[in-house]
């Protein structure tokens, strides 16, 4: 965590880490696997409010597991932007991270690929392979789409690429 500033440290300290080293092909392991995401997670959300700092919903879609999906949302000049946040566990979890997609804003960003999938390739796939398999759903949330949205939808905003949905009402009324 060298480099890292204070808030992140803090906040990467209080997600609990993973222990199962198991994904959805792997039975009995991977539904102990689940139950470890689901801890850390909770344990991430409940910090979150806490600190009024409350920027995403996400839950299983499907029984196994496997399929994730819900919201995220970004706050910029205070006003709430909110996207529709989806990724699949891929058969080589912990190993692999997620690939987490927001497809609204698919083809509005270099950094991004098809589908609305977000760019984490230099920064953190590095670092996940190097918690593997200690970091989970929760850890990619915190320390991959959260600094991506930071840095992206601000400059997504204010090049016009993305509209407030009042916006949007508005011009839609016109």
């Amino acid at each position: 965590m060298e480099g890292w500033d204070p808030n992140t440290k803090s906040t990467l300290t209080r997600i609990p880490l993973l222990t199962t080293k198991a994904g959805p092909r792997d039975g009995a392991a991977w539904t102990q696997r689940l139950k470890e995401e689901y801890k850390s997670l909770i344990a991430y959300t409940q910090m979150n409010k806490s600190n009024d700092n409350d920027w995403f919903r996400i839950s299983a879609s499907n029984p196994e597991g496997t399929r994730w999906t819900g919201k995220c949302w970004y706050v910029h000049n205070l006003l709430k932007y909110e996207f529709d946040l989806q990724f699949d566990i891929p058969i080589t979890y912990p190993a692999t991270a997620p690939e987490l997609e927001l497809p609204e804003i698919d083809g509005k960003t270099q950094k991004m690929y098809r589908g609305g999938k977000i760019c984490l390739t230099v920064h953190f796939k590095p670092l996940w392979a190097k918690n593997c398999p200690r970091f989970g759903i929760a850890h990619a949330l915190c320390l991959g789409l959260a600094p991506w949205l930071a840095a992206e939808i601000p400059i997504l905003v204010d090049s016009g690429m993305i509209k407030h949905k009042d916006d949007a009402a508005t011009s839609a009324e016109s």
